[in-house]
């Protein structure tokens, strides 16, 4: 399969996968970091990244956030898409990936991860598939298996969403049977 759009969906390694790692500034946002007067910190999330995360975990994949800050706003946020492992102020970020191994009995190889900068490297290394939004640095747009046209916080979670669903041969049972739209409608091709 590929998609429309030019890209070349690692669609072999993808249907190994049971979880979805997401950083997030970066990736779940577009990377702003807003404080008010108070020094309270306010962050913008995509509703359709929202929507492809349900979409996976109605597939039955779990996901999971390993980020180096620490915000309240993430935990709100996590409870909300029903996120249930949550690794903030972790700056050694192939130790959070360690003890979400542990705690979830995934295995790194099937586990997927999106990152956008150079902390998110050691751990997207011993993931099973490696995923960057399409304005991730450099460094990363280099090192990863699939990059999304899609930027950070702005759709990059859900194309990979529908990428995953699609790898697990998912997409009839999750998205056409409640919606009635197929891949196609999607801007992915199925030859």
């Amino acid at each position: 399969m590929t998609q429309k759009k030019g890209f070349d969906f690692p669609f072999r390694k993808a249907s190994a996968i049971r979880m979805l790692i997401l950083d997030v500034d970066g990736v779940m946002t577009d990377g702003s970091i807003i404080m008010d007067r108070n020094g309270d910190e306010l962050k913008a999330f995509n509703v359709r990244d929202g929507h492809g995360i349900k979409l996976i975990q109605r597939a039955g994949i779990q996901v999971a956030i390993i980020t180096g800050r620490t915000s309240p706003v993430v935990e709100a946020r996590a409870a909300d898409l029903g996120i249930g492992y949550v690794i903030q102020k972790c700056l050694n970020k192939a130790e959070g990936l360690a003890q979400l191994v542990k705690e979830s009995g995934i295995p790194a190889s099937q586990c997927a991860m999106m990152g956008d900068d150079v902390l998110d490297l050691p751990p997207m290394y011993e993931c099973g598939l490696s995923l960057a939004p399409s304005d991730a640095h450099i460094s990363v747009l280099g090192h990863v298996d699939w990059v999304s046209d899609c930027p950070g916080g702005r759709g990059a979670i859900r194309q990979a969403a529908e990428g995953l669903l699609l790898a697990k041969d998912a997409w009839q049972e999750v998205v056409h049977s409640r919606y009635g739209v197929s891949p196609e409608d999607c801007g992915w091709a199925t030859s």
